[in-house]
């Protein structure tokens, strides 16, 4: 079984994107999907959240066995903690198109997650 880690925020379309992502990679029978939204404080329901509903769907519609968890905390570390914790094969979060000064000034989750990944990270655009 092929695990990825799914970063998923409440962007409907990005987690869409990230969806049709997976469901796109070769041997998708052999993936498990868990998908992970970071709440700014330890509470929070993951069911709730309208983003990871989408993925969820897409994901189960195509055979891919999914799992859901949600975290508080830094975004970043949050995402990468989950995949050494439960040793994925692979991470994959939304990317948006910034300028470098809005990078600057607030930073990229997943600019983060790149720098820090020690495993394969697939990076999706909503962008044409």
């Amino acid at each position: 079984m092929y695990t990825i880690v799914v970063g998923v925020d409440t962007d409907v379309e990005r987690a869409r994107t990230q969806a049709e992502a997976i469901v796109n990679l070769p041997g998708g029978e052999e993936i498990s999907a868990i998908l992970v939204h970071v709440f700014d404080s330890e509470d929070g329901d993951v069911e709730s959240v309208d983003a990871v509903v989408e993925a969820r769907a897409i994901l189960e519609a195509a055979g891919i066995e999914v799992t859901t968890e949600g975290i508080g905390g830094d975004t970043g570390m949050a995402i990468l903690d989950t995949a050494a914790r439960r040793d994925a094969d692979c991470l994959c979060v939304a990317g948006r198109k910034r300028s470098p000064t809005g990078k600057a000034l607030f930073g990229s989750v997943t600019q983060d997650v790149i720098m820090g990944a020690e495993r394969p990270t697939l990076v999706c655009s909503t962008e044409e």
